[in-house]
């Protein structure tokens, strides 16, 4: 007598559902941090025909009226050559941020841009702080938090190939370089690891198999 059995798929389905959703997943960070990088270079091309009067939309430090810059700042920049600087990291780490779960994207972000952003209205003297680099430091502390927090090998792995790649960057958070907000980028990078703690993998969501 012979056995029904209810298998009619393949063995693997399960494998191949992941990597299409990494594969959508990818996709769908890359749209945003590029329309992110969009915005920013049109802002960017606006503020240069007016002469720079966006960049009072900034973060000033200590004053009350500053704080409309946590939201704003990081899509302004002084000038071409600095938004030229941090378009590539922003592009790399934003979309290795974003690569396997967008939602937790978004809302690693949102936490960046408000952490960094009131950790440099707090700290910083009373002169407008702009740019993306803040978002460029909490990315990288996002992914390196994540593989530590998540422990997913993929997250690990990311981790540490961004940790070789980028390493040179954390010389930013040193106060001795002028012109330089080393403030955004300590507190873009606490964001980054205070993001990677709040939306961290809880156990319930892992598999009991």
């Amino acid at each position: 007598m012979s056995e029904r059995s209810d298998y009619s798929g393949p063995r693997f389905e399960p494998a191949k559902r992941s990597a299409g959703a990494l594969l959508s997943g990818a996709l769908s960070a890359l749209i945003i941090v590029v329309a992110m990088l969009v915005v920013m270079w049109v802002v960017e091309g606006v503020d240069f025909v007016l002469n720079g009067t966006l960049d009072q939309f900034g973060i000033l430090g200590w004053d009350p009226e500053g704080l409309v810059g946590i939201l704003f700042a990081p899509f302004l920049h002084g000038g071409f050559g600095h938004l030229m600087a941090n378009s590539l990291p922003l592009l790399v780490l934003g979309f290795l941020a974003g690569l396997r779960d967008v939602r937790k994207f978004l809302w690693a972000s949102l936490i960046i841009i408000l952490i960094g952003g009131l950790g440099t209205w707090l700290t910083s003297p009373a002169v407008y702080t702009v740019g993306a680099s803040g978002l460029v430091f909490g990315y990288f502390g996002y992914i390196m938090a994540r593989g530590v927090f998540d422990r997913r090998l993929l997250d690990i792995v990311i981790a540490v190939g961004v940790g070789i790649a980028y390493y040179g960057i954390l010389a930013g958070l040193l106060p001795n370089q002028p012109g330089i907000s080393w403030q955004g980028h300590l507190f873009g990078l606490i964001g980054g690891v205070v993001a990677g703690w709040l939306l961290r993998r809880k156990k319930s969501d892992i598999p009991a198999y």
